[in-house]
């Protein structure tokens, strides 16, 4: 799938809250960290796909997704839940 198909499913889907995360890599004195970061929140849908895409012209090197998220779930429990995958690769 696609980048924008999955932007368009995660605000899109049922649950009210939209979380934006973002998935960048940082250097360190020594070395490369991954980072995966929550950066925006809302209940708004229009307000969600305005900022990710804000986000996104301002920082292109970085990685955003956003999702759906349902209240008071243990999303770990879910079949998919709010992450972004840094592979190894990403780090050279």
């Amino acid at each position: 799938m696609e980048y924008e198909k999955y932007i368009e499913q995660g605000l899109n889907g049922e649950a009210a809250l939209k979380l934006i995360l973002c998935g960048n890599v940082q250097n360190t004195d020594n070395d490369k960290v991954g980072v995966v970061s929550v950066v925006f929140a809302t209940n708004d849908k229009d307000l969600a796909e305005q900022k990710i895409h804000e986000l996104a012209v301002a920082n292109p090197s970085n990685y955003y997704m956003v999702y759906s998220v349902p209240l008071n779930v243990d999303l770990t429990e879910l079949s998919h839940f709010p992450s972004i995958a840094i592979t190894k690769d990403d780090l050279e």
